[in-house]
């Protein structure tokens, strides 16, 4: 393994000295011909020289020199183009050699290394997803995939848990199968933890806004991009301290569907005292529906007769919530 890898290290140092070599040939020329390309890189094989200039053509570090419509082959004149700075010749270089590796990139660009040195903070938007992509495809770095998701989102972060596969597959070609999931696994833990962090022990459900607040802020994903209406409940200890969150189900509310048995269940399982009944409504509007009343009253009823008490219905909307309690 160690022997291959040395291989294909010294195999990509030979492919950079030889782009090098035809970029340092002409970098310093104003006009050049293709011939006079490959009279001064003699000892490359002329066909590499062509591929390559044409590679350097159509992605733009180079152009066509004006009044050169009739030439071809080697009679060819190519200028600099000036709107590329030099830099981007570099980025090119790395790219066309070293594909989709990170670790090929200078230690400052590479995300992993500045994570471990300097923190998970230190990275930008570009640089976490360029991690959760992890390695690129040939042409397109996973760090230059992840600066072109970011951009993409860069207005609309929101919008990127509802991104599908295909439409980030567009926006990257370094967004395959594997990094789509790394991506969306990524997101998905987030929300969990902040969902653990939000419902911490001793948290306290002492009065209305309260509830309101906890629901808010725990369930912050169904009032964002919620697309379904999702019914859960908040178990609580005797001392109105939360204990868990549960979903119970994912669909349009529907007092059929809510089963006590399936509400409490959970409850029963945390030993719970209390508990808040939670659901979203997707249109961003949280005025309680008829059958949102039919479904707390319904729970109310089967919690009295358990010994479960049932403190509040809490509906959340886009920009604010409602206690069915209040209603």
């Amino acid at each position: 393994m160690a022997d291959a890898a040395k291989n294909i290290g010294a195999g990509r140092d030979t492919r950079y000295a030889r782009y090098r070599a035809i970029i340092d040939s002409v970098s310093t020329n104003g006009v050049f011909q293709v011939a006079e390309v490959k009279q001064r890189c003699h000892t490359e094989r002329p066909a590499f020289v062509t591929r390559v200039l044409k590679e350097m053509e159509a992605d733009g570090l180079i152009v066509r020199d004006e009044g050169d419509g009739s030439s071809s082959g080697d009679n060819i004149r190519y200028r600099w183009n000036a709107g590329r700075e030099r830099a981007a010749t570099e980025q090119w270089l790395d790219r066309k050699v070293f594909g989709s590796q990170i670790h090929a990139s200078p230690e400052q660009d590479r995300p992993r290394e500045r994570l471990l040195a300097r923190g998970v903070e230190s990275l930008t938007i570009s640089d976490l997803l360029a991690v959760l992509i992890r390695s690129g495809r040939p042409g397109e770095s996973a760090v230059a995939g992840g600066q072109r998701v970011a951009r993409e989102f860069e207005s609309r972060l929101q919008d990127l848990p509802h991104a599908g596969r295909a439409e980030l597959k567009q926006i990257s070609p370094a967004v395959e199968k594997t990094a789509y999931c790394q991506i969306m696994a990524g997101i998905e833990l987030g929300r969990r933890v902040a969902s653990a962090l939000d419902a911490a022990p001793n948290t306290k459900i002492s009065s209305t806004t309260d509830a309101v607040a906890f629901c808010r802020s725990h369930f912050r994903r169904l009032t964002t991009d919620g697309r379904q209406e999702e019914f859960h409940i908040v178990t609580l200890d005797t001392r109105n301290q939360v204990v868990d969150t549960h979903q119970i189900t994912v669909g349009t509310l529907d007092a059929s569907l809510v089963h006590p048995r399936e509400v409490f269940r959970p409850a029963i399982r945390d030993a719970a005292s209390s508990i808040l009944l939670v659901h979203n409504h997707p249109s961003g509007d949280p005025t309680p529906s008829r059958e949102d009343h039919a479904v707390t009253k319904r729970l109310e009823s089967a919690g009295e007769l358990i010994g479960i008490d049932v403190l509040d219905h809490i509906v959340l909307g886009r920009d604010r919530a409602v206690s069915i309690r209040e209603q």
